[in-house]
């Protein structure tokens, strides 16, 4: 089934909203590969959505430290966890499985959950600290503010 983005999903921070909507863009190719039934798209798919969703979590986490979230530290723990879930999803596709139609579910599920539970709550001090941050960050794209966090 093909997930659809809704307003409700939006968190106000464009920048966010938009790696939000790339994710289930890749959730969706998934869906696509496993209509075809074919392995080698969803195991592309899935080194993909690992990759851009490991600098999209690095990105939302340094926005959260720079902001002075309180709960950023447990928030990135739960992308830990997450992360953790794909590889094993990796893990069992590479040995033969097929993860496909789970993955889906677990995905749409988590994803929709994440963002109305944990995004939501940092968004107040995200918004009323985004503009400060953007203008000490201006030079630098939200890749190279992900990969800084990643070489901390």
């Amino acid at each position: 089934m093909i997930f659809i983005w809704t307003s409700d999903l939006d968190t106000g921070i464009e920048i966010i909203d938009e790696q939000h909507k790339r994710i289930v863009d890749y959730i969706n190719m998934l869906e696509s590969a496993r209509r075809k039934k074919d392995r080698q798209a969803v195991a592309h798919v899935l080194d993909e959505l690992v990759d851009y969703t490991c600098s999209h979590f690095a990105f939302e986490e340094s926005l959260q430290v720079e902001a002075g979230y309180i709960y950023a530290t447990p928030h990135k723990a739960v992308h830990a966890i997450f992360i953790k879930r794909i590889a094993s999803y990796q893990e069992k596709h590479n040995a033969g499985e097929d993860v496909a139609e789970k993955l889906l579910a677990m995905l749409g599920t988590w994803l929709v959950h994440h963002i109305k539970r944990d995004d939501m709550a940092y968004v107040a001090e995200i918004k009323n600290q985004i503009d400060v941050i953007v203008q000490d960050k201006e030079q630098a794209g939200w890749l190279s503010r992900s990969l800084g966090m990643f070489f901390k």
